[in-house]
């Protein structure tokens, strides 16, 4: 009963936080909680627990079919209408509009009253009128949103009544009331309308001109019911047939604006707008509409909503415009202002318009059907200019959407403008500052080239986003970017589709140079298309992931060679750089080898054909864009190319000082990846995965050397590294520059600061010798003495030296400039070459040669570490970490051709663990061990050609196969390997600074259980001999790991696992019994790891039952147990208790009773001593002053400090003396004055309070002093420091900033 209370104080509770409690005669409430429960979820903020809850409720009331829940249920939905919560409200309209829906016998008048009821607005309280007002709205539109409400006349009729009443809280609702009447207008049948609306709304529809929200009512009814308002009901209405005349536009324009300031915050087209269009449309009155109303009328409002406005109305309003609108609207003040708009606010601060009229264009072309519209809105938005250049982006994606034949005249017009620029067609315009900046120059030729270049990107941007483009489309578009990028026409020729039209104007450098750039961005384009066409040709190629092909099998960039040979040999056109002889003879022999090699191709690796023919193509295309350097490199290239299809070098080996056709292109892989060109630099990329199954360990180590320092003083083997037009040369002179850079930066700044010194001293000692010739520095001669032309001859000296030394300054900070770039260069270059190692070992992770790189890639680490701590440097440690991490240690696959490289492997292993076990950082070292464990995987994977794995008996059995596998050593020589990681473990154990981890060995022994035999006596042995406690810890620690580990037993016999457990239960016994009195913070770690190993070993003995003798043990635990630093140890107590579990001990529990009198008498000393008085407690310190007859003085002035009792005085009475006491000691006159006795009793005095807190209070005075002191001898300037000094601190703030800069690397490494 108390329970249902409750609940129903609840339900109370809900009516006044937004819920519904209602009064309960038939015993609703006490059905069952479920059924409420629906009630209170409906009123929840989460959208899915309302709409769970609705369905619930409709559920339950359809199963249970009661008329008392029923009754409830809409009673309860009725009061929540109008509840405070705003998500409440939605709620529980949307839940009675479902429960009308599925009750459709409840009448809808009978609830429509029960809200008018509930929620009166004309009696309810006037800061519940808000809720009432909501109630009413929501209650509406629960109707509105059952279906039912059309259907009865009466119940809206009322509805339509209720809501033009709801107008007038226009505070609270908003034009909420008008919206929904106008949504419940479009709902209804025509006949319902002409018969029961229309009387009722004749009011608001004849001020129609009134708002926005009336005026919506009238369009809306006007294209709904066109046969009820017609132009002569309308014009009974207002005046007038027709909405859309002279005599309504200022009208119009005043509520266009309202309305466009209402909908600001919403940014969204206001629906008035809209329908307004429509209206215009269907009256013929639509250039009246734009004219007047949007451009004439809005658009002179300056503001940004209306603005806005107009550029939504614009988009919106494309897909309703015909052909002749369009141009009236694409041409018109809108599309200027709105390319205005776009110019203006390309800040980052500004609202940016463009991306959703995009939306809008993208919108309109994706529905249109008839091509010649879409032409036209492409044509309209691309002719909007900003001195020549288009406001649409050159890389918009809309015109994905355009039909086929529209795309092909869309770029014909194209080329065409750019052929033929014709500025008039464009809707051009200027901003406030490109006006203001306007020059004399030839503005004509500016907007042309501007328009030029925003056509080309716009042609080569076609050819990624176009859905529908055929290959002859894109070629069409590939030769016209090429021939106006290298050639020009010196006459018409039909012959040549480009060479057809002359321009109009002729292309200029500049011209050529952006049309050849984005050229090569198109060939870039074109390498990595997938096929197009819809024959099974190019399905079964696109199904191979092809690229770079047309649907026959030919490379687009063959097709543009066969183009630029045919240009070539024309003699209508010319080059912009024409070929010399030289040149001419390369190209020539480019052509023939091409023509070879496709000959081959069939016959010959396709692979590598394939990579052949794409590079020397490639190269020949960049023969119009860099003759002298791509002479070079093609001529190497096709040396190569010969070298690797001859016959005769298959047949015998070559010379062994002539390099081979691998080496050979990958130095020429190598230039190119030093070039600028990124289409370069993914060629080079391809061409190096085709040539990987061929590559020898000389190709190999050219990539390599570019990581050596040592080998990069080879003038040879320099790179040439390019940024933009300058040649920036790697040679040996660069290399020591950089390689003393990154040794270290005290050197750097040392011999800075002494250069600056001696710079100082040698224009000191010049100034001196000018200013001596000019006899200025003798004493008894003064400046007046000097006549004027000697005045003159030395200012002109002193100006002489002082430019000179300027132009020294300057020369060290370029200089200094250039060596950083050069050096920004560099990393850049390594940073590229290394993707071809990454791509090696991606793809040729079986290849031996992988076991060269290992090396290599941990000595560039290490660099690395060494160097600066740049961004630069820290992303290039980053990348080569994870290189070596994810495609080389953890690479499933590996080279399985070990056999006769097994010598070789050990050796390597050897040499990687010995520098991990010497390296000084622990993340180096990591990375040194991690590689000497994959090479102990590629070992272990390998079958030993003499020893054939052993085959369990029943293949069937998976457990048998895998200890089949584990027991298998493969190329692995066990006893060799265990002896060089047992050489590094017993470092680990035993040298003081180590670099090697417990969880390297932990990884060893985990991931490599054959090799915890041979080093498990070490760890035995070094839980005793260990020199430092943390190694006797770290001893049991890894000890415990190993034990832990199934795959052991498999090693070891019954006999060596039972003589193992008894060792290592004597050794942790010697290593217990040297523990010191008292355990020291260093040994209690020690303890610690020792108990989990004693547990874990006891735990084994007595579930295995091994017979093993742990007398001895037992005694030293039991001594241990006399030790307080057990006890006083939460963690050692616990693990020493598991441990002496096993041996059948228990933890004997404290007694709490006998100690708690000690403890009473105790603390009732303590009490005592620290006892304070009643009238210093703040709760009874009134209590105190009215018993000791204590009052304040005469117009609240605090009482004589003598008539004060202790601890009542106020904080200035504290600061002064009182009477007879001293300075020192100011309670002393407290102790003179004494207490008043309080309830008969006598205190004690609080002097010894008084005392401690005068002590606090003197130390903190003391602190403030020495601090102030401090400060004071901050402030004071400090002597002349020593050079000594100085150096020190120099190299102190080094250190400090080396150590900074390895632990951010180190954190990177360990990332």
């Amino acid at each position: 009963m108390a329970g249902m209370e409750e609940r129903e104080q609840m339900e109370q509770r809900e009516q006044r936080d937004g819920g519904a409690a209602v009064t309960d005669p038939r015993g609703v409430l006490r059905q069952g909680r479920a059924f409420l429960d629906f009630f209170w979820d409906i009123a929840k903020p989460e959208q899915e627990v309302r709409l769970e809850a609705t369905e619930s409720l409709l559920r339950h009331l359809r199963e249970g079919k009661k008329d008392d829940e029923l009754k409830y249920t809409l009673k309860r939905l009725v009061e929540g209408l109008g509840a405070t919560r705003e998500a409440a409200r939605p709620g529980f309209s949307l839940a009675l509009a479902q429960v009308l829906q599925a009750f459709e016998e409840i009448p809808l008048c009978s609830i429509l009253e029960q809200i008018k009821e509930k929620h009166n607005l004309e009696k309810v309280k006037k800061k519940l009128v808000r809720n009432a007002a909501f109630g009413n709205f929501f209650g509406v539109m629960a109707l509105f949103q059952s279906g039912r409400l059309v259907k009865d006349q009466k119940a809206l009729l009322e509805s339509i009544h209720l809501l033009q009443q709801l107008t007038n809280y226009q505070t609270h609702l908003r034009d909420l009331p008008r919206k929904t009447l106008i949504d419940i207008t479009s709902e209804v049948p025509e006949t319902v309308f002409e018969e029961v609306l229309f009387d009722i709304l004749q009011g608001d529809l004849s001020s129609a001109f009134t708002s926005p929200e009336n005026l919506q009512l009238l369009l809306v009814g006007m294209q709904k019911f066109p046969g009820v308002l017609k132009p002569k009901k309308l014009k009974k209405l207002f005046g007038s047939p027709t909405v859309v005349n002279k005599e309504n536009i200022s009208r119009l324009v005043e509520l266009l604006k309202s309305a466009a300031k209402s909908e600001k915050e919403d940014k969204k087209l206001p629906s008035v707008v809209f329908d307004l269009l429509q209206v215009a449309l269907k009256e013929g009155a639509f250039e009246l509409f734009w004219n007047e109303v949007v451009e004439n009328g809005l658009l002179k409002e300056k503001s940004g909503p209306v603005s806005y406005m107009c550029y939504r109305l614009l988009g919106s309003a494309l897909p309703l415009l015909s052909m002749e609108q369009l141009q009236v609207v694409l041409k018109g003040k809108v599309m200027l202002h709105y390319g205005e708009h776009v110019v203006a606010t390309q800040f980052p601060q500004g609202f940016k318009f463009a991306t959703e009229m995009e939306g809008y264009i993208d919108t309109f072309l994706s529905g249109c059907d008839d091509p010649e519209r879409q032409l036209a809105v492409m044509m309209g938005f691309s002719t909007l200019t900003n001195q020549g250049k288009p406001v649409l982006l050159s890389t918009s994606r809309v015109v994905r959407h355009l039909q086929a034949v529209a795309l092909q005249k869309y770029i014909c017009w194209l080329k065409d403008m750019f052929l033929r620029p014709d500025l008039d067609c464009c809707l051009d315009f200027s901003s406030n500052r490109q006006k203001q900046n306007r020059e004399n120059a030839d503005i004509a030729h500016q907007k042309a080239a501007r328009l030029r270049k925003w056509i080309i990107h716009r042609l080569v941007s076609i050819t990624e986003s176009a859905t529908k483009k055929e290959e002859s489309l894109v070629m069409d578009i590939a030769r016209f970017s090429f021939f106006h990028a290298f050639f020009v026409a010196k006459k018409k020729n039909s012959q040549i589709a480009e060479a057809s039209v002359l321009p109009s104007e002729p292309l200029n450098e500049r011209d050529h140079m952006e049309t050849e750039n984005y050229f090569f961005g198109l060939l870039q384009t074109l390498n990595t298309l997938p096929v197009l066409g819809d024959t099974a040709k190019a399905a079964a190629l696109r199904e191979k992931h092809v690229h770079g092909v047309t649907a026959d099998g030919k490379l687009w960039v063959f097709l543009l060679v066969e183009y630029a040979n045919k240009l070539l040999s024309s003699e209508h056109v010319k080059s912009v750089k024409p070929f010399t002889k030289e040149q001419r003879d390369i190209w020539e022999r480019t052509l023939q080898s091409v023509k070879n090699l496709q000959k081959k191709e069939n016959k010959s690796d396709s692979a590598k054909v394939g990579a052949f023919q794409q590079l020397l193509l490639s190269m020949a295309i960049h023969l119009f864009k860099n003759q002298s350097e791509t002479v070079d490199v093609l001529s190497d290239l096709l040396s190569c190319t010969e070298r690797a299809f001859s016959k005769e070098a298959k047949k015998k080996k070559t010379d062994i000082s002539e390099p081979g056709w691998v080496e050979v292109m990958v130095e020429i892989l190598l230039s190119l990846l030093a070039q600028p060109s990124l289409l370069l630099r993914r060629i080079s990329k391809s061409v190096f995965v085709w040539i990987c199954p061929n590559l020898t360990k000389k190709g190999l180590q050219l990539i390599l050397d570019v990581f050596d320092p040592n080998q990069e003083q080879n003038e040879e083997s320099a790179v040439v590294v390019m940024e933009e037009s300058n040649k920036k040369t790697k040679s040996s002179q660069d290399m020591d520059e950089e390689g003393s850079e990154d040794s270290s930066d005290e050197d750097s700044t040392d011999s800075e600061d002494e250069e600056s010194e001696e710079v100082d001293d040698n224009f000191r000692s010049q100034l001196m010798k000018v200013l001596q010739a000019g006899n200025t520095l003798e004493g008894d001669k003064s400046d007046e003495e000097l006549d004027d032309e000697a005045m003159m001859a030395l200012d002109k000296n002193i100006s002489a030296l002082f430019a000179e030394q300027q132009k020294r300054i300057q020369a060290k900070k370029d200089e200094k400039d250039r060596m950083r770039k050069e050096k920004i260069l560099r990393r850049d270059f390594k940073a590229k070459v290394l993707d071809l190692i990454d791509v090696f070992l991606v793809k040729q992770a079986e290849n031996p040669l992988v076991f060269d790189i290992i090396e290599p890639l941990l000595q560039l680490i290490e660099q690395c570490m060494s160097s600066d701590s740049d961004k630069q440097e820290v992303d290039f440690l980053q990348k080569t970490a994870s290189i070596f991490k994810n495609s080389l240690c953890r690479n499933k696959q590996y080279c399985k051709r070990v056999a006769s490289l097994q010598e070789d492997v050990h050796a390597l292993v050897q040499r990687l663990v010995k520098k991990a076990c010497k390296h000084t950082d622990s993340a180096v070292a990591l990375y040194y061990f991690s590689a000497s464990l994959y090479l102990l995987k590629v070992l272990k994977g390998n079958t030993a050609s003499t020893l054939p794995p052993p085959e369990p008996e029943k293949q069937s059995d998976s457990r048998a196969k895998q200890a089949c596998q584990l027991l298998n050593p493969g190329c692995l020589n066990v006893k060799k390997v265990a002896v060089i990681y047992q050489q590094a473990l017993t470092q680990f154990l035993s040298k003081r600074n180590s670099p090697l981890t417990c969880s390297m060995f932990h990884d060893l022994f985990k991931r490599f259980p054959i090799m915890c035999k041979p080093l498990l006596d070490t760890l035995v042995e070094f839980i005793t001999a260990a020199a430092r406690q943390h190694q006797q810890a770290m001893a049991c620690l890894l000890l415990h790991k190993v034990l832990l580990l199934h795959e052991l037993k498999l090693f070891i016999t019954e006999e060596e696992w039972e003589e193992l457990i008894s060792r290592s239960i004597s050794q942790v016994t010697e290593c217990l019994k040297t523990l010191g009195k008292p355990i020291m913070k260093a040994e209690k770690e020690k303890v610690a790891k020792s108990l989990e190993l004693l547990n874990f070993l006891l735990k084994t003995v007595t579930g295995q039952k091994l017979n093993v003798k742990l007398t001895e043990v037992e005694k030293v635990l039991l001594t241990l147990n006399q030790r307080e630093d057990i006890g006083n140890s939460p963690r050692l107590d616990s693990l020493y208790w598991n441990v002496m579990h096993w041996l059948n001990y228990t933890k004997p529990k404290k007694e709490k009773a006998a100690s708690k009198p000690a403890q009473g008498a105790e603390s009732l000393k303590r009490k005592k001593k620290g006892f304070l008085p009643e009238t210093k407690k703040r709760k009874n310190r009134k209590k105190g002053i009215q018993e000791n007859g204590v009052t304040p003085g005469e117009d609240g002035e605090p009482a004589a400090p003598e008539e004060q009792p202790l601890g009542t005085e106020t904080p200035k009475q504290k600061k002064v003396l009182v009477p007879g006491g001293s300075k020192k000691n100011p309670s002393r006159g407290g102790r003179e004055n004494g207490v008043a006795k309080v309830g008969g009793g006598d205190l004690p005095t609080a002097n010894g309070g008084d005392a401690v807190a005068d002590k606090k209070k003197k130390k903190r005075r003391n602190r403030k002093r020495k601090g102030a002191a401090g400060d004071e001898a901050e402030q004071v300037p400090a002597a002349k420091k020593t050079k000594g000094s100085v150096v020190q601190e120099t190299q102190q703030k080094q250190n400090k900033a080396k150590k900074k800069r390895k632990e951010k690397k180190a954190r990177v490494l360990q990332e």
